[in-house]
């Protein structure tokens, strides 16, 4: 067994999905005004207090919402919930690998990001990018950080993902997201079902995000095989407007419950 899939073993991770929780929209609220407010990391002691099994954090090289110093205050925070984990994401030919091997978080999720991209919305192309991620990959697996990839729900190319070496995948689920509701709902839950077993099939791990909501979360997770977590950001403190960060986050581990058989 791959050491680092091991070690999500052994922080529970294949009991059912676990739900990330993505801080961005915190820290772009405080961006605002330079009084400090929100905190984020009080709004991710917060998730946690509640029952989320990470945090999520995306910093850009713009530095329009979460900054070098949230990576590390963070970092300082998960030292107190060691049966959280820490999930870094972004590009890693910006400003990512420095955050890693500040830091070492339990993963990093590696996003195709151009430098002033509004938000995340493909997954890489390994025929393009697969040889100059490889290396980046590598260096850090060699620092014990699990490594996942943003994908597109495309089972013929799980196989390119294994071969440069990351452990898991991310389904970048915006179409799924705008099909649910529609007569295209069903084929777009199949496309990502295919991607998953393909995944799975190689030894993969599977996580999924962008713009699950309460709304489609447990469709999706009833349809999709093995989905070891979810990373939410922007639906779930959207709802924290109205119910709380606490509150909020028991809304989304309900969503997960409700999609086990």
């Amino acid at each position: 067994m791959n050491p680092l899939m091991a070690d999500a073993t052994a922080h529970g991770r294949t009991q059912g999905t676990a739900l990330s929780v993505n801080v961005n929209k915190v820290a772009l609220l405080r961006n605002t005004r330079h009084l400090g407010i929100p905190s984020v990391v009080r709004a991710a002691e917060l998730a946690l207090q509640a029952g989320a099994a990470g945090i999520t954090v995306h910093p850009r090289p713009d530095g329009r919402h979460i900054r070098d110093h949230d990576v590390t205050e963070l970092a300082a925070l998960l030292t107190r919930w060691p049966q959280a984990e820490y999930n870094i994401e972004g590009n890693p030919f910006h400003n990512l690998m420095d955050h890693v091997r500040a830091v070492r978080p339990h993963q990093v999720t590696f996003v195709p990001d151009s430098v002033g991209q509004f938000t995340s919305d493909h997954g890489w192309d390994l025929g393009v990018d697969g040889e100059r991620l490889r290396p980046l990959i590598e260096e850090a697996r060699a620092l014990g950080v699990r490594v996942s990839l943003f994908m597109d729900p495309v089972p013929d190319a799980m196989h390119r993902v294994r071969e440069i070496g990351a452990d898991r995948i991310e389904l970048y689920t915006e179409p799924y997201a705008a099909a649910h509701g529609s007569d295209r709902q069903a084929d777009e839950l199949e496309r990502f079902a295919a991607a998953a077993r393909s995944a799975l099939a190689l030894g993969l791990g599977v996580n999924a995000g962008h713009d699950l909501n309460r709304d489609n979360l447990s469709d999706f997770l009833r349809s999709v095989p093995g989905v070891m977590e979810v990373s939410i950001g922007h639906a779930l403190l959207s709802d924290a407007l109205e119910f709380g960060i606490a509150d909020a986050v028991r809304r989304y581990r309900q969503c997960i419950a409700a999609a086990r058989p």
